[in-house]
């Protein structure tokens, strides 16, 4: 039996009934209310807010009630979820995501602290980014595209992710009116809704001129804007544009598998390789912190490590040396 004190809830045998855990379910109103928040009021896109719910009902099940969550249980959390194999990459971005959902919940006025604060999630190797060369570059950008109105708007998906570094999202997420041909320059909403104009390669206008010509074969709705359209009309979707670029790598003889991000991180490598300028980098990249794009330092110096060791007369010992 169970009975109730004014100091909560109680077994008979005198000892305190644990608190129900969390379960993450759809009437969570806590959790509801803090989604529509990032949805309406800071204005996150989709892909980000699902992110942020994903991480917070992976937590829920370990943890007691949001309001009675202590320092303690976030790191009982943090150790579990380790052990069951969750990298230190993924437990930064959980961590993040109780941070930022704890903030809310104290503004709030439902928690009047943030248990999540000083919890570190363990370090995990730095990966560095994977990037074609420039001769794989070319290979994958200069050859003749197939499949006639299909293979138009690919090889314009091509060499805009290229040509501006663009992420998956941003891509897709362009109009008609994102470009300006006459300018040579694109406009992107990229993270936290920051806008940004690139400069447009001439092989990049060239590309997308050609597929508008065929754009109008897919259109279904006059008033549709996105600037790169499904078979079916619509705006076309993340996993169409992953499956394309996959295709359009085996095409061409390469046997590595290619994904936006893969063009976005040779964009910027290469970039850097040229001009050295990492300020620029940042500002094309769209990132808001100079140390997300340090990392390009690390692909760079590997090129130029590589240059050094042909080029330099005394870079490896001579044999008679040994």
């Amino acid at each position: 039996s169970v009975r109730c004190s004014a100091a909560g809830w109680w077994t008979s045998a005198g000892r305190p009934r644990r608190a129900r855990r969390n379960v993450p379910e759809r009437g969570d109103d806590t959790l509801t209310a803090f989604v529509r928040h990032l949805a309406s009021e800071r204005r996150l896109s989709p892909h980000t807010v699902k992110h942020y719910r994903r991480d917070l009902e992976r937590a829920a099940p370990h943890l007691p009630p949001w309001t009675q969550v202590t320092v303690h249980d976030v790191r009982a959390l943090v150790a579990r979820l380790h052990r069951q194999g969750l990298g230190g990459r993924s437990l930064q971005r959980l961590l993040s995501t109780l941070r930022t959902f704890y903030t809310w919940m104290n503004r709030e006025g439902l928690a009047r602290d943030n248990p999540a604060l000083d919890v570190r999630a363990p370090k995990s190797g730095r990966r560095l980014p994977k990037a074609l060369d420039a001769d794989q570059t070319r290979q994958l950008l200069d050859a003749e595209g197939g499949e006639g109105p299909l293979g138009l708007r690919d090889q314009a998906m091509l060499e805009l992710l290229y040509a501006c570094g663009l992420r998956l999202a941003e891509l897709i997420s362009l109009n008609l009116d994102s470009i300006d041909l006459a300018g040579a320059q694109l406009v992107v909403t990229g993270k936290g809704n920051k806008t940004r104009w690139l400069p447009v390669g001439t092989p990049a206008l060239n590309a997308v001129r050609a597929w508008l010509k065929a754009r109008p074969l897919f259109t279904t709705d006059a008033d549709e804007p996105a600037l790169f359209l499904s078979r079916r009309g619509r705006r076309i979707s993340p996993s169409s544009v992953q499956q394309r670029l996959r295709r359009a790598a085996l095409t061409r003889g390469l046997d590595d598998n290619l994904h936006p991000h893969k063009l976005r991180h040779s964009f910027a490598t290469h970039v850097l390789e040229s001009s050295g300028d990492l300020r620029a980098v940042q500002e094309l990249l769209g990132h808001a912190n100079l140390s997300t794009t340090q990392v390009y330092t690390h692909l760079d110096f590997q090129h130029l490590a590589r240059i050094y060791d042909g080029a330099h007369p005394r870079a490896q010992r001579r044999e008679e040396d040994d």
